[in-house]
């Protein structure tokens, strides 16, 4: 299986601009500039499709390995849904860029008897 995906840039720095394209077309010429990377401006960046990405991987990866629903099931709870949020921060230092990853899980489940919120 290969995946793939293409950036174009134009201009330099602060004043420049690109797009982002994938073979999915579920990326199709879409748009990202130096501020939406680095400021707060509205638009994907690359740390928001890398945060995606590994929050999905992590879905997956993590109801494969039997961790949900399976353990839930077996403790006698139904699973309702599984999910995981990634937050991919970046700032900058002397040294360069320093990018980190800061992970959430949740988990709805019925049949819980005697919990309390």
């Amino acid at each position: 299986m290969i995946r793939r995906a293409k950036a174009v840039w134009h201009g330099t720095g602060r004043d420049g601009s690109g797009d982002l394209s994938s073979d999915s077309q579920v990326l199709n010429r879409t748009p990202y500039s130096y501020k939406t990377r680095f400021e707060n401006e509205k638009g994907t960046n690359p740390e928001e499709l890398i945060a995606a990405a590994h929050a999905g991987c992590f879905t997956m990866a993590y109801d494969r390995s039997g961790g949900h629903p399976r353990a839930g099931r077996a403790a006698g709870f139904q699973d309702q849904s599984f999910g995981a949020d990634a937050a991919r921060t970046g700032s900058r230092t002397q040294r360069g860029e320093v990018f980190n990853h800061r992970w959430r899980r949740r988990a709805e489940l019925s049949g819980l008897q005697g919990a309390e919120g």
